[in-house]
């Protein structure tokens, strides 16, 4: 295994925040995202399209002086409400519209307006393009007209940067079979961290985790290949490993991988309740 890819300390399991969260007991990656505060990055949830055992799907809290979400899908609220009686955040950030992504919106929505959510200030809803009217066309059918004004609503710009709680964030356009998505790189000028969301391969994984601290990467797949139809949307775990290399970061951690399917030695596989120090 190329030494690039071995991290210099994993993940210690033993040490429990809560009922679910775990520290990481050393890390790589020791430069803080923000510069007021030490920021660590918490694996909220990290299954594929269909939950692992016992696991939430796609949900990446960072911490500093702030707290922002990318990403909110099933099961990724009841694990937040784990920590505190309803989440506190300034920002969630949403990759792209498949339901393994945002899905826990839903039930955000609801709690915000009748329940313990009311006292807590809305955070900012940080959209792909076109994404309010999406959200607007969902809500008539799932609920009612409005019923995602919950959130301070936004839509980010392909290739743009963005400010959410003080860090940088800019999307890049990923391949993901017909649907439009985005992998996020969030800076605050001396730290990176790259998030591939779901894609296909593509050049843009490699420029979204160029010279990252750490690359959360997704391999989906057991091999690199999808139907007979030519038409991709995921990573096989040799393919992550190849973007991974081809940006120059420095630490990989894989996500969005079913629990039956191995890693190579030495490839760091993100867990629920994760927490790495950055």
């Amino acid at each position: 295994m190329d030494a690039a890819m071995r991290p210099n300390s994993f993940p210690s399991r033993s040490e429990k925040i809560g009922t679910r969260f775990r520290r990481s007991a050393g890390a790589a990656v020791t430069r803080g995202l923000c510069h007021t505060e030490a920021v660590r990055l918490t694996i909220v949830g990290c299954s594929p399209a269909w939950p692992n055992p016992g696991g939430a799907q796609s949900g990446y809290l960072v911490e500093g002086s702030g707290r922002v979400l990318l990403d909110c899908g099933p099961g990724v609220l009841p694990r937040l409400r784990e920590q505190e009686g309803w989440p506190h955040v300034e920002a969630i950030v949403i990759t792209h519209f498949h339901l393994d992504h945002w899905g826990d919106l839903v039930p955000w929505t609801f709690g915000s307006m009748f329940g313990p959510g009311r006292d807590v200030d809305p955070p900012e809803l940080w959209l792909p393009p076109g994404g309010k009217a999406e959200l607007g066309r969902f809500g008539e059918k799932l609920g009612f007209a409005g019923m995602f004004d919950a959130f301070e609503l936004r839509e980010y710009v392909e290739g743009e940067s963005f400010e959410a709680d003080g860090l940088a964030i800019t999307p890049m356009r990923v391949p993901h079979y017909q649907l439009q998505t985005y992998a996020l790189r969030v800076t605050d000028g001396k730290a990176t961290l790259a998030y591939s969301g779901d894609s296909a391969p593509s050049p843009q994984l490699a420029e979204v985790g160029r010279d990252a601290d750490l690359f959360l990467c997704e391999a989906t797949l057991k091999e690199g290949r999808e139907g007979d139809d030519g038409l991709r949307g995921h990573l096989s775990a040799e393919e992550a490993i190849a973007a991974f290399k081809e940006s120059g970061a420095r630490r990989l951690v894989i996500i969005h991988r079913p629990e039956e399917l191995p890693l190579p030695d030495g490839v760091e596989r993100a867990a629920d309740g994760d927490v790495y120090q950055l």
